[in-house]
């Protein structure tokens, strides 16, 4: 089994001090929901990963009422610059995550915040009401890129769904909520405007942009949902925008990202208006991704000029 190293060139102690919604975090990158098995991962490399912790803060993979089993197989497909991915959102639902996980992933090093996603207001709100006492988790992240089964519209995709869903959840908690947002809304700023307006914490952007890919022998759709999530390099020019515009829309704290595969990547979403920066798709790569990244935009910033920072890259 491998040991998991700083790697060449990685700080070992990464600093940025960030806070966020009242949180103290050491640096200002996370994880994004999904993206990283700190369970798995803390069973193949023991307390090496918690000395050795890619991320100043957890997310979790979202959590859902009743346990699902996800989509069927093939679930992913590699793009030359990304990944499509139809993974369903798996999980042990809200009772085998308390019972399960939740004791698991209150051992790491980091605040822990906890992913949560219903198809309607009411089963958000159970989620959100069961976490509300639970001092191992330290925020909470609504994923409203499903559709409300009551109204057949995408919660996250229409600024009157979300207002509706942040007010049925805001009184039952005084952890953070964090609005996950969807790409594919018409407008994702007044998404922004109206989760702000109705008592959102923060926000994070972008989730993944729907996608496609075929058999290459059969010419048939090659994921076993036919449809998957598209995230990586291959999206960090539309992360980038929307979060840059959703900056300029609201004054909640962002989570950005889409794309980021190192430091200088990790600086563009913060110099865009994101307050902390997640890495997803880069660590399946490198689990140590979240950790090099830091590093990078530790160094950038004792540099203090960024030298080129605002010039155009090359191509």
């Amino acid at each position: 089994m491998p040991a998991i190293g700083t790697g060449a060139g990685i700080d070992a102690t990464p600093s940025l001090p960030t806070t966020f919604c009242g949180i103290e975090l050491a640096h200002p990158i996370v994880n994004g929901s999904g993206t990283f098995d700190a369970i798995a991962a803390r069973r193949a490399f023991g307390d090496a990963l918690v000395e050795q912790f890619p991320f100043s803060a957890f997310v979790s993979k979202t959590v859902t009422v009743a346990p699902r089993e996800g989509n069927p197989p093939p679930r992913l497909w590699e793009l030359p610059g990304g990944l499509i991915n139809s993974i369903g959102l798996p999980n042990k639902g809200l009772d085998g995550y308390l019972t399960h996980d939740l004791p698991e992933l209150a051992r790491l090093p980091v605040p822990l915040i906890v992913n949560v996603m219903g198809f309607t207001r009411e089963e958000v709100a159970r989620l959100v009401d069961a976490f509300a006492e639970r001092e191992e988790v330290s925020a909470l992240e609504l994923n409203v890129s499903c559709p409300n089964v009551e109204t057949g519209l995408i919660m996250g995709a229409d600024p009157g769904e979300t207002a509706k869903l942040v007010e049925r959840v805001r009184p039952l908690t005084a952890k953070p909520i964090i609005v996950k947002l969807t790409p594919n809304a018409t407008d994702p700023g007044a998404v922004a405007e109206a989760a702000e307006a109705a008592g959102a914490d923060a926000l994070s952007l972008i989730n993944t942009i729907r996608g496609m890919a075929l058999d290459p022998r059969t010419r048939e759709p090659w994921l076993g949902a036919g449809t998957g999530g598209v995230s990586g390099a291959t999206v960090r020019a539309i992360a980038l925008a929307q979060v840059q515009e959703v900056a300029r829309r609201v004054s909640l704290p962002l989570v950005a990202m889409g794309g980021v595969q190192r430091g200088r990547d990790a600086d563009d979403l913060l110099r865009a208006g994101a307050t902390l920066v997640a890495v997803g798709t880069e660590s399946f790569r490198d689990p140590l991704a979240g950790r090099r990244v830091a590093a990078e935009l530790a160094e950038l910033r004792r540099e203090g000029s960024n030298p080129g920072a605002d010039a155009p890259a090359s191509t």
